[in-house]
């Protein structure tokens, strides 16, 4: 595997069909199944790792999201990655930018609500990667349902020709979504009511149930009943990111809630006909918790 920081050197040392991965670092295994599953068909395999300024909304966020380049380097390697672009701040932004890649209609609600700005910042950094790093394919994770709404929705808009892949969740084993913050969390239990009412609600589904309004209020009760307090949960239109009524497209029910000082985000993705995609799980440990 090959390190670069620079966008022209990235691109020399790719070749034929270019599959990329965009982090922001602190690997864990729903990356690494992105890695597996950019490997296939692909000539070159490129992780880009950085940690993006403009879609944080809070400076403490920021500052405190997790960063070691060499252990995920060494992970990312192991999962065969053929090139790792971690470029530093003036590579990405020379100066502050005066070009934005907005998407107001699917950014209107859910997270946009809850982070404005934060998929303004999404879209040009994502923009930025394609133009500079000019994959074929892009491998995104489905834990992040609404921004790979609005990945695809940039895509399609601006012409870039890139196939956006998406990817199902990857669960820790006691059902909980890996994200680099879960090393922060203090109250697992609270946090589990998260996957718990979504797989209820999968349940629910899978009986015959096609109400938004009844999937999201099985969501919420068993938030309310963890003592977690939900930003929102919503059953949203897969392709448009807008909440929806019922069940008949392929749709996500998503939740946002804070365990603690940790905001966590959550979802279960629909096909037309109800069936839920839970993700996967995890037989043992995180590899965010030290383990190999």
């Amino acid at each position: 595997m090959r390190i670069t920081g620079t966008f022209s050197e990235a691109r020399a040392l790719c070749s034929g069909r270019v599959a990329l991965v965009p982090t922001m670092g602190f690997l864990h295994e729903g990356h690494l199944a992105l890695v597996e599953a950019a490997r296939e068909g692909a000539d070159t395999v490129l992780v880009s790792l950085f940690v993006n300024p403009l879609q944080f909304n809070e400076a403490a966020d920021l500052e405190s999201y997790p960063r070691d380049l060499e252990r995920d380097a060494a992970l990312a390697e192991s999962a065969g990655t053929d090139v790792l672009f971690a470029p530093p701040l003036e590579e990405m932004y020379p100066e502050e930018p005066a070009t934005w890649v907005s998407l107001a209609a699917l950014s209107a609600e859910m997270e946009g609500a809850h982070r404005p700005g934060h998929f303004d910042g999404v879209a040009t950094v994502v923009a930025k990667l394609f133009a500079g790093l000019r994959p074929r394919r892009a491998h995104f994770g489905r834990k992040d349902a609404q921004q790979l709404a609005v990945v695809r929705r940039m895509a399609a808009d601006l012409s870039f020709p890139v196939e956006i892949v998406g990817g199902p969740t990857v669960r820790e084993e006691d059902g909980l979504a890996l994200s680099s913050r879960n090393i922060f969390l203090e109250d697992r239990g609270a946090a589990l009511a998260l996957s718990r009412g979504l797989f209820a609600a999968a349940d629910a589904a899978a009986a015959g149930e096609r109400s938004g309004a009844k999937l999201e209020g099985i969501v919420a009760a068993e938030l309310l009943a963890a003592g977690v307090s939900a930003e929102y949960v919503a059953l949203a239109d897969a392709a448009a990111a807008t909440r929806i009524s019922d069940l008949g497209r392929e749709a996500f029910l998503a939740v946002a809630a804070r365990v603690g000082a940790v905001r966590l985000i959550d979802n279960v993705w629909f096909g037309p006909d109800g069936s839920a995609d839970r993700g996967v799980r995890l037989p043992g440990p995180s590899i965010l918790y030290g383990g190999n």
